[in-house]
């Protein structure tokens, strides 16, 4: 599709208009390409996501990628991957061009020197020509002077129309610098955290465009933002500080500035961000542990933001639905893994036994695999005891490999079993065992029931044994006439025989 021009002269305010109701909302979700998805980023996709779909907006996808120094190979894939395993489907993108592209930001290079230009010549931003060496020296008069370190001192903000000319003409290295207001308040309204003013003396006068020609963030932020038509902005709250700035941008060059939606930070602790830098889970990490990717994104919507009612499980049709970006929070978002397990599990349980088999066959792999007689009764008892598909090979080690374990397992108050009752029980369960027809958990069920009334003893006096002697442990997915199924005929009899032995 052909591409509009985004520059002062071309650019036609028509282009960012589009054929949606009345009154919807136009959203962004800009992440940079440097890795894996941070669950604070999907989270923000996702509120960025309803924020659109509830009144049939659109949501654009655009990556923000002139940082090359922190860009990292396939990581726009990821972005892909995560958005679309998660359904939070993009409108607008780079593999779906709309009226205002390009959506990748080093594709709009060409656009962001003309309107920094443009600011300059109506005398809102102006040229800096102070070297590297100036600027650090002025720092350490700062720290010198106990004032605040780091603030430019707007040594070139009123430089002579010919000491400027002079300048460009030889070619000196400039940034284009934002022509901050001296007096006054500049405020604005966010969603979440209500009213917020400045004094503009606070501001620094911010770089637009550094001496490469590449825009800084914030302006490349303001600039496309525009451009695309954003009605509402999603971001963290590490942004509210920049906000005045973003304001005073949008006011400079006579457009309306968005709806802000500042979201609290998503953290590890009472004290620690999460954060992908200090190698805290991403998307792509939870995943691979096992948890489903409808869990998380449903997990993701709670991590912050407070439904009417009690409901916790949504599907994302009904986050659409009950979207209200009103009811995010002021305060930072704890990650718990204990509540994530929980939603993760529910999910798990809401699985038909045919979905879950087929997860359960991808975790387990094909060797393991190869020792289990019967999956799908397998499967059945592993659904309702399953929280996280990651942990399926560590409930089903023992078929493979029987752990070495203590007789004193054997002993259970309830059951009124000990290694010495255990034995006997394995007696008379051995010869049953290796005649029954057919081998199925109601044929062999039926014969150990009938022998334990035969004896006047209760079921579990003998089954109890008969798992212990399966598995070597207590903990195991079904009792042991399915796992003598699960694992079939001659290994259950072998390890029939190995308990007795232990036993002797």
């Amino acid at each position: 599709m052909a591409q509009f021009d985004n520059t002062p002269n071309g650019y036609d305010e028509k282009n960012s208009k589009r054929d949606i109701p009345e009154g919807a909302k136009v959203t962004r979700f800009a992440p940079s390409p440097t890795g894996y998805m941070h669950v604070g980023n999907l989270r923000t996709a996702l509120y960025t996501f309803l924020t659109a779909k509830q009144g049939d907006g659109v949501f654009i996808l655009r990556i923000e990628d002139t940082d090359q120094c922190r860009k990292v190979d396939g990581a726009v894939d990821v972005i892909y991957k995560t958005l679309s395993e998660t359904g939070l489907l993009w409108d607008e993108g780079p593999d779906k061009p709309g009226s205002v592209g390009p959506y990748v930001q080093s594709e709009r290079m060409g656009i962001f020197k003309a309107w920094a230009e443009k600011l300059v010549a109506e005398g809102k931003a102006y040229y800096c020509f102070c070297t590297e060496e100036r600027l650090e020296k002025m720092r350490e008069e700062q720290v010198a002077s106990g004032m605040a370190v780091g603030s430019y001192d707007r040594h070139c903000r009123d430089l002579s129309k010919e000491e400027i000319e002079k300048n460009l003409k030889n070619g000196v290295p400039y940034v284009i610098r934002q022509k901050m207001p001296l007096e006054g308040k500049t405020s604005f309204d966010d969603l979440i955290y209500g009213h917020i003013e400045v004094d503009n003396r606070e501001l620094e006068d911010q770089v637009l465009l550094k001496s490469d020609g590449m825009p800084t963030y914030n302006f490349a932020n303001v600039v496309d933002d525009h451009l695309m038509g954003i009605t509402h902005v999603l971001r963290g709250n590490e942004y509210l500080s920049s906000t005045p700035k973003y304001n005073l941008l949008y006011e400079s060059f006579g457009w309306t500035p968005p709806t802000y939606i500042h979201c609290p930070p998503v953290m590890k602790d009472a004290h620690q961000k999460l954060s992908k830098r200090n190698g805290d889970a991403s998307y792509q990490d939870l995943i691979a542990k096992g948890y489903l990717s409808e869990a998380v994104l449903n997990y993701l919507l709670l991590l912050g933001w407070s439904p009417e009612g009690e409901k916790e499980i949504f599907s994302l049709s009904e986050m659409i639905e009950s979207w209200d970006p009103a009811r995010i929070s002021k305060s930072p978002a704890i990650f718990d893994p204990l509540k994530l397990r929980h939603i993760n599990f529910e999910y798990i349980k809401a699985l038909s036994p045919e979905e879950f088999l087929e997860k359960a066959k991808a975790v387990i792999g094909g060797e393991l695999l190869s020792e289990i007689r019967d999956l799908p009764l397998l499967c059945k008892n592993l659904q309702p005891r399953t929280e996280v598909l990651g942990e399926i090979n560590e409930q089903i080690a023992f078929i493979k490999t029987l752990p070495d374990y203590d007789t004193e397992l054997f002993c259970n108050k309830k059951m009124k079993t000990d290694p010495e009752t255990a034995k006997e029980a394995l007696g008379i369960l051995l010869p049953i065992l290796e005649s029954i027809e057919p081998w199925t958990p109601d044929a062999i069920f039926a014969a150990c029931a009938e022998k334990a009334a035969e004896l006047e003893m209760k079921n579990g006096k003998l089954l109890y044994p008969l798992g212990i002697a399966l598995a070597g442990t207590r903990s195991t997915p079904g009792g042991g006439t399915d796992l003598a199924v699960i694992l079939g005929r001659e290994k259950t009899i072998e390890r029939i025989k190995s308990a007795l032995e232990k036993l002797n």
